[in-house]
């Protein structure tokens, strides 16, 4: 008998240790409650499947995962997470192992969140008219290919997205999703910090980016402003600011654009005929390349940007890609060489650029080792001394600024 009462308790006490009091305090709360936490570790893998709030109401509130797993899944609308730690999620890609998942919802807020040691941060899947808001989020400690996204929005709408960091992790993803407004977040040691693919109509605003692969790339998509946003040290030969590939009615403005292997990459876009994209008063200083087209690319308007301090002002690396059928106009270029005698800030004289038969590396990445070398500089200055060659006439900016604007350096 002594043994039996032995025996049920300790599976009563095994039952206990095992027991998600988090899970249950959500599956017995009312809807529309409000739990609040204090500092403490709860267990993680938890489902929230009825509208109500998870608020930290101290700093130390963690809710771990255990390595396995997703820590958070949220399958209910109007749910808000604030103020607490997650950590801990699995690291099975092809179970999207993540620190939150919302799936199917709305109107939900998930805001002064940290992420840490989780395969993807936050997973959006048909999510709409929700907030991410202030989050800092880390992925695994792995290779860079190997992190999951920090952010990933999928067929998920009229969100805003602000004030996030996503720090080491892979990509923050906006795909087959519109009419989001992401501003003033910051991404580092990245891959994409911000990757578009088959989505329109979206707002970046105020963001900023450095040390990525690639700050930000729109593909296959339409109707998007990108304005007022900073773009740093994209890392590696092929660093790029933003990138624009088959995309049409585009607004990229009041951008700054530093310290990148390519400045602003343009490829087959504006895509749909009779279709234009807007470049507009961006700073584009200090990279390799300010700006590189490939491909068919014409129809773009770019007009009153600064461009200054790149080693080449125009890579052109196909020659369909027909940079002469692109409108350059009013632009500020630290390599022209015309004078302005009335002094009314326009140069008398077209600004021309002419790529030369010394550009041996636009076509072969190999020469591009010795860019920069006396052999490759005399090069350049007797191509234009005495082409032995007709150049490939590149554009013409008929009314060149030659005073810079009062927003100048590099932002």
């Amino acid at each position: 008998m002594k043994i039996i009462k032995i025996f049920s308790i300790f599976i009563l006490c095994l039952t206990f240790l095992n027991a998600n009091v988090l899970q249950e305090a959500i599956d017995n709360a009312k809807v529309g409650s409000i739990l609040k936490l204090k500092a403490g570790v709860y267990r993680g893998n938890i489902t929230i499947d009825k509208p109500i709030t998870l608020l930290g109401v101290e700093d130390g509130v963690i809710i771990d995962g255990g390595g396995k797993g997703t820590v958070i899944k949220i399958t209910s609308s109007f749910v808000n997470i604030k103020n607490l730690k997650v950590v801990g999620s699995g690291a099975l890609h092809h179970l999207l192992d993540a620190g939150i998942t919302i799936e199917n919802a709305s109107q939900c807020e998930i805001s002064d969140v940290v992420i840490d040691d989780c395969l993807f941060g936050i997973d959006m899947q048909n999510v709409n008219n929700s907030i991410i808001k202030n989050n800092t989020i880390t992925s695994k400690d792995f290779d860079l290919g190997l992190r999951g996204d920090g952010l990933r929005l999928w067929y998920s709408n009229d969100n805003l997205i602000e004030g996030n960091s996503l720090i080491k992790s892979r990509d923050m993803v906006v795909w087959y999703s519109h009419g989001n407004v992401i501003e003033k977040n910051y991404g580092e040691y990245c891959r994409y910090s911000l990757h578009f693919m088959y989505a329109g109509k979206n707002y970046v605003h105020d963001n900023e980016y450095k040390f990525n692969s690639v700050g930000i790339f729109f593909m296959y998509s339409k109707d998007t402003v990108a304005t007022g946003n900073i773009i740093k040290s994209s890392l590696g030969a092929t660093g790029m600011g933003i990138g624009l590939k088959d995309v049409s009615n585009f607004t990229l403005k009041n951008n700054t654009v530093i310290y990148n292997a390519q400045g602003i990459y343009i490829d087959r876009s504006p895509f749909e005929p009779d279709d234009h994209n807007w470049i507009e008063d961006n700073n584009i200083l200090y990279n390799a390349e300010a700006l590189h087209f490939h491909s068919i690319s014409e129809n773009n308007i770019i007009r009153g940007n600064n461009i200054q301090g790149n080693i080449e002002d125009i890579v052109n690396d196909s020659r369909g890609s027909k940079t002469d059928e692109n409108d350059f106009t009013g632009n500020y270029w630290d390599n022209y060489e015309g004078f302005d005698k009335d002094e009314d800030g326009i140069g008398d004289t077209p600004h021309r650029i002419y790529q030369y038969a010394d550009k041996l590396w636009v076509y072969n990445p190999n020469v591009k080792f010795f860019y920069g070398s006396p052999v490759i500089s005399m090069l350049n200055f007797l191509a234009k001394l005495a082409p032995f060659s007709e150049p490939i006439f590149l554009l013409e900016d008929a009314k060149p600024k030659v005073t810079l604007n009062k927003r100048g350096n590099d932002g």
